[in-house]
């Protein structure tokens, strides 16, 4: 028992060495020489080993006659727990379309810049991205449900005018208002089918560029596919000449690492989008885990939402998911089958 003892007086003291934050609340420890009691992450000057005094709770400390310190204000809630606190209700106030960025911060002690860096560290963007996202979300849910004329969606998803709107709406819904409404209806396009070393390959465009790469071993299934993706938009077989598109994303299958200059219309949220970016910067015959590129788009932690965004991927190997493994370096899953991503991952070698 005395042991076991030692050995957790000398885990609490090095984390009181470190100051590390992740302790806060865990322990708290008192010093004799000056009677007041702090956070493992107190940035007070080091006291002598001797001089510490642990305690599991701040009201044992204070029983034991010791004051809080007023650097680190062991009587409150941990810093990092006010600071999450204050990010989630910055992300509540977005959402209810009332959030001051100048104030945000302001009972934790930090000014706007500060605040702005401690959000995106904890959601991983800034709260600029994060309320526009919000608007997307509103935006494209009033579109679609209807009940409304699209000025009234516009006011509902907190834009402050129209023409503000229509400036994001190409990046936003990939396409006028009114054809996001309707479905994609009035939207064409055209497909076709090709064959790679991985088995059928359909190629979508509409008028901005491949909106679609999908593989798959059945053309009807391929094509079931395209369908669900844009589900009231006219889609047609593609005529002759887009022979030479399909051609060109066949040989980027083929021979990844030779590049392409496709023109994309890559369409998916704010995050997504994100992710998407960062997985066409890995160079081919590389590769990255699930964890590094969520550090690589700013939400350290996000590893399983990337996974998330690398299934909702429509555009196979121009958007190269297949370039992602586990942390262990493992090949997971994968949208168009591991099997795939294992042959891609040793082409591209």
């Amino acid at each position: 028992m005395d042991g076991m003892m030692m050995d957790e007086t000398a885990i609490r003291l090095a984390a009181v060495r470190a100051r590390d934050a992740a302790a806060d609340g865990v322990f708290f420890y008192a010093v004799l020489t000056t009677g007041v009691f702090c956070y493992p992450s107190c940035a007070a000057r080091p006291a002598r080993a001797e001089n510490l005094r642990f305690f599991d709770t701040r009201e044992a400390a204070a029983a034991a006659g010791y004051r809080p310190c007023q650097r680190c204000r062991p009587d409150r809630a941990p810093r990092a727990q006010l600071r999450a606190e204050a990010v989630a209700a910055a992300c509540r106030a977005i959402e209810a379309g009332h959030f001051d960025a100048a104030r945000a911060g302001e009972h934790v002690g930090l000014g706007a810049a500060s605040f702005a860096r401690l959000f995106r560290q904890v959601t991983g963007v800034s709260p600029a991205a994060y309320e526009a996202a919000r608007r997307q979300h509103v935006a494209q849910a009033s579109l679609r449900a209807g009940g409304q004329t699209i000025t009234e969606s516009i006011y509902e998803a907190g834009f402050s005018s129209s023409g503000r709107f229509y400036e994001a709406a190409d990046t936003m819904l990939g396409m006028t208002p009114g054809k996001f409404r309707a479905g994609g209806a009035g939207e064409t396009i055209d497909f076709a089918f090709g064959t790679c070393f991985l088995g059928t390959v359909l190629v979508a465009a509409s008028a901005r560029g491949i909106c679609a790469i999908l593989i798959g071993d059945d053309t009807d299934a391929l094509q079931a596919d395209l369908r669900a993706r844009f589900p009231r938009a006219d889609l047609r077989a593609a005529a002759p000449e887009f022979a030479t598109r399909v051609a060109e994303v066949v040989r980027l299958i083929e021979a990844p690492k030779a590049g392409h200059s496709l023109p994309l219309d890559i369409r998916g949220t704010a995050f997504q989008r994100r992710v998407w970016q960062a997985l066409r910067d890995i160079p081919a015959g590389e590769t990255k885990s699930y964890a590094a590129v969520a550090a690589a788009v700013g939400a350290p932690g996000a590893a399983r939402a990337v996974g998330s965004a690398c299934a909702a991927n429509p555009l196979a190997v121009a958007v190269p998911c297949h370039r992602v493994r586990t942390a262990a370096g493992g090949i997971s899953g994968y949208r168009w089958g591991p099997a795939r991503k294992a042959a891609l991952l040793a082409r591209e070698q």
